[in-house]
């Protein structure tokens, strides 16, 4: 079974979940630092661009990860989409506590490191970027942004990653990009996890669980439909002569 970006589903287990650990650490450390630059107004991501920097640095962060991980493991580094591939067939389950467990513990190391950074202003004054509901927010309309936003993300990755009628050449971009878009859409309303690991990593080290249940269905939610809407009506398939003999030959 092929797995995404051109990955092999028949690596040791300790191969990929290294892959998946350092990947995860890379996104979440990447975004969260830029996020609590933003917060504690350092210049590098002052004033009105906060909102856009933290975005780009978390799509630009994944182009990069998708490019340099996405041959080894996959580069899922989000349980929703680890999850939804496995539900639909596309994963082997065998794979999937290392993987989920990698990816929790990639952005845990990731959060102490931003703490460790930043020290406590950091983790104090920012929460270390823990991703938590707007005042006027309530925990539903979390659940339900970030099940939309967790949807297309994860959609885009199972079509351009899975998919050979996809160049592969634009499969990084196309997943970056798309992660910078719903982080942009979500942000102002949940903070955009996008990700139950990049949610749960800063939140553990930080002490902030407002809304956590939200942040970690709502993306699984998402992700989860979106393999199911992709394998069942958007995967390539045989065209209708090929996979119907009877109708081919009637047509003869």
């Amino acid at each position: 079974m092929a797995g995404l970006y051109g990955s092999s589903t028949t690596q040791n287990v300790p191969r990929v979940a290294i892959a998946e650990l350092v990947g995860t650490y890379f996104l979440v450390f990447a975004g969260t630092s830029v996020a609590v630059s933003a917060a504690l107004g350092r210049p590098i991501a002052g004033g009105p661009a906060d909102s856009l920097a933290v975005a780009l640095t978390f799509g630009l962060a994944l182009v990069a990860l998708v490019n340099a991980l996405g041959h080894v493991s996959g580069a899922h580094l989000n349980p929703a989409v680890t999850l939804g591939l496995a539900l639909t067939g596309k994963f082997p389950w065998r794979y999937v506590p290392a993987y989920l467990g990698a990816q929790l513990a990639g952005a845990v190391l990731a959060s102490l490191t931003v703490w460790a950074t930043f020290g406590d202003a950091g983790r104090e004054g920012a929460n270390l970027a823990a991703t938590l509901p707007a005042p006027d927010v309530a925990p539903v309309t979390v659940l339900v942004i970030e099940a939309l936003v967790t949807f297309f993300l994860v959609l885009t990755i199972v079509s351009v990653a899975t998919d050979p009628r996809v160049p592969q050449s634009v499969a990084g971009l196309s997943v970056g990009f798309t992660l910078a878009v719903c982080v942009l859409i979500a942000g102002p309303l949940s903070g955009g996890a996008v990700n139950p690991a990049r949610a749960l990593g800063p939140m553990i080290v930080s002490g902030q669980f407002n809304g956590v249940w939200a942040y970690v269905l709502g993306p699984l939610v998402g992700g989860i439909a979106a393999a199911f809407v992709y394998a069942g009506f958007l995967a390539e398939a045989a065209e209708p002569s090929q996979a119907d003999p009877e109708t081919s030959s009637a047509r003869d």
